[in-house]
This record gives C-alpha cells, structure tokens and sequence, in this order.
C-alpha cells in the first residue's frame, strides 16, 4: 500500500493477520479496503508514541534515587510539580487524584506533537480521527468524575443557571455549548498540528537547508503549547465539573 510510513509498514508486515481477525470477530465486522495494511499511519504512530512513553517510564524508574537523583530524575519531578501546581491551581486542593490522569493526556499529546520533528515520521495528532479521540477521553473523564462528586441530580443542575424559571431556556443551550467542547478541542489541535507539519514539509521540500529550522523551532513551540493548552482546558473543564457551585 502506497503512503506507508516505515513503522507503519513494519507493524502491518508483522501484525496485519491477527489485526485482521480482531476486527472482524467484531459484533459488526469490518473489513479494511487493504487488508495486507490495516494499520493506518495514525495508528501506528500512536502505538510508537506508547512505546516511547514506556520506555520513558521504564528508565526513569530504574533510575529513581532519593539521595543522588539524575538528570531524567530532575526532568521528570519539575514536570510533575508544573502539572500538580496547576492542577491545585485551577481545581482546588483535592486536585491530586486527578493529576496521574492529566499527566498521561499531556504526554501523550506532547509527544505525538513532537512526533512530526523526526524525519520519516508524523505527528498522530495531525489526524482528526486521533485529536477527536483525546477530546473524547477528556470529555467522558470530567463527565464522569462531576456525575460521581455531585451526583446525577446535582451534576444537571450544572446545566439550569442560577435562576430557576430560567432553566427551559438555560438547559439546552448549556448541553449544546458543552458538546461543542469536543469540536473545540478537536480542531484546535488537529488544526495546528496540520499546519505545522504541513509548512515544515512543504519548506523542506522547497529549501531543505537552514531555512527549515526556523519553522522546526516554530513547530517545536507550537507542539508544547498546544499539548499545554489542551491540558489546561481540560483541567478547568474538570473543575466545573467537580465544583459544589457553578
């Protein structure tokens, strides 16, 4: 199939057989166009994020030191006391319980952000079908935990305002706007990561020596800002949601 990456190429050459029968044992079977490729390149790119994730992960604890921690140590605890600073900051003191939550969503969408800076790669959040699924876990996850803290009966009240005789007109418009978050934070990032990988490959192309890190550099900023941004839109999201008062 035409337009492979090579990892995607290298995951469907040892995976497509058993990809192929996962999905159709489905109660609605499908049936992918390629069957020799049913790995599509954002996939793929997603499984290569989690794998970098684990190994991450994996070094770090091997390396933890409480008296001479290294530099990955240092790395590693200046960025959880960043989330869990602004974390507590936008939700409140009982804000810990949701950090292990914002931390993997950040790096998750940090590094498929950071993905699209390695040449023969992209960025998994340049396709629509994977910033539309991180909208969807934030979405369900807030939702989730303000039906929990409040309860299906306060949880709605959410949605009425403050004033009572007001809430037929409140109600509907409260629900609208608020599924419109998940097209809010789908496009966001799916639009900026586009363009991003868009313009670095198009001046690549044109000039492909020093004019090309000006817009690495740019790309570099706009991955850790927008990882950041929908961070923190979803932890205010949170907040709302968790919170006795609206």
């Amino acid at each position: 199939m035409e337009g492979q990456l090579w990892f995607t190429e290298l995951l469907n050459h040892a995976f497509a057989k058993p990809v192929n029968a996962v999905l159709q044992s489905l109660p609605r079977p499908f049936h992918p166009a390629h069957p020799e490729a049913p790995i599509s390149n954002p996939v793929a790119m997603e499984v290569l994020v989690i794998g970098i994730l684990l190994l991450i992960f994996l070094l770090v604890r091997s390396r933890l030191s409480v008296d001479k921690p290294g530099r990955i140590q240092h790395l590693a605890e200046m960025l959880h006391g960043l989330i869990a600073d602004q974390s507590e900051g936008i939700i409140g003191d009982h804000s810990a319980q949701f950090i292990p939550f914002l931390t993997a969503l950040f790096l998750f969408i940090l590094t498929s952000n950071l993905l699209g800076l390695i040449p023969t790669l992209e960025s998994p959040t340049a396709s629509i079908q994977v910033t539309l699924g991180c909208a969807l876990v934030a979405f369900t996850y807030y939702n989730i935990h303000g039906l929990l803290k409040q309860g299906p009966v306060g949880y709605l009240k959410h949605f009425m305002g403050p004033v009572w005789w007001m809430a037929w007109l409140l109600l509907p418009i409260e629900i609208i706007s608020h599924f419109a978050r998940i097209m809010s934070l789908t496009i966001r990032l799916y639009g900026n990561m586009f363009a991003g990988d868009q313009v670095t490959a198009a001046f690549f192309n044109l000039i492909p020596i020093g004019v090309p890190v000006i817009f690495l550099l740019l790309h570099l900023g706009i991955s850790c800002l927008q990882a950041y941004i929908f961070f923190l839109l979803t932890s205010i999201y949170l907040q709302g949601a968790v919170a006795h008062e609206h």
